[in-house]
């Protein structure tokens, strides 16, 4: 499992309905024994557009079957075990644009 990692996830606030995300902290994090992992969840609900959500088309590179979005606004921590398997990975260009709305959400650019 490494940053940029689409995965499939059970989050608390799902209830108990498995979801795509993508694992978002740093590889030296994920490599480490921590028992929690940080992602943001992927929706196909397509919501206003926002620099906090990141539009996403379906390949076979990062699984996705449907038009989706990053959730950048609702970044959480999910426990090991409640992740499942790797359905593919986010490219370069979706990772650039994905740091870019993280950074405006968590305050470090402006």
């Amino acid at each position: 499992m490494k940053r940029g990692d689409v995965v499939t996830v059970v989050l608390s606030s799902d209830l108990g309905k498995p979801r795509p995300a993508v694992i978002v902290q740093t590889d030296s994090m994920t490599a480490s024994q921590l028992k929690t992992v940080l992602l943001c969840p992927i929706t196909s609900f397509s919501s206003e557009p926002s620099i906090f959500r990141v539009p996403v088309e379906p390949t076979s590179t990062n699984g996705l079957k449907l038009q989706s979005e990053i959730m950048v606004d609702k970044i959480s921590p999910a426990s090991r075990q409640k992740i499942g398997d790797i359905i593919g990975y986010l490219d370069d260009m979706t990772m650039r644009r994905l740091e870019r709305s993280m950074a405006l959400a968590l305050g470090f650019a402006g």
